[in-house]
């Protein structure tokens, strides 16, 4: 992996009551999807707020996701 990835986490809506998570690699954006992490064109969410690697995993230990999908965020080309 290159490069260092950052986290957050977006706010809470009815849609997604414990808000999304957002990977920063690189200066690019990307939201955890069902089929893996979508590019987020444009600047920052912005309501969403750092977390840090812990809290991410947390994020995902509650809402169902893999673990290692936190280390497969894509390097912007």
């Amino acid at each position: 992996m290159t490069g260092m990835t950052r986290y957050l986490r977006t706010e809470q809506t009815m849609a997604f009551p414990h808000g999304r998570l957002i990977a920063v690699r690189e200066g690019a954006h990307y939201v955890l999807a069902p089929d893996g992490w979508d590019h987020l064109p444009g600047p920052r969410p912005r309501h969403a707020k750092p977390v840090s690697r812990e809290e991410a995993e947390d994020w995902c230990e509650s809402e169902g996701w893999d673990l290692n999908l936190l280390d497969e965020v894509p390097t912007p080309s």
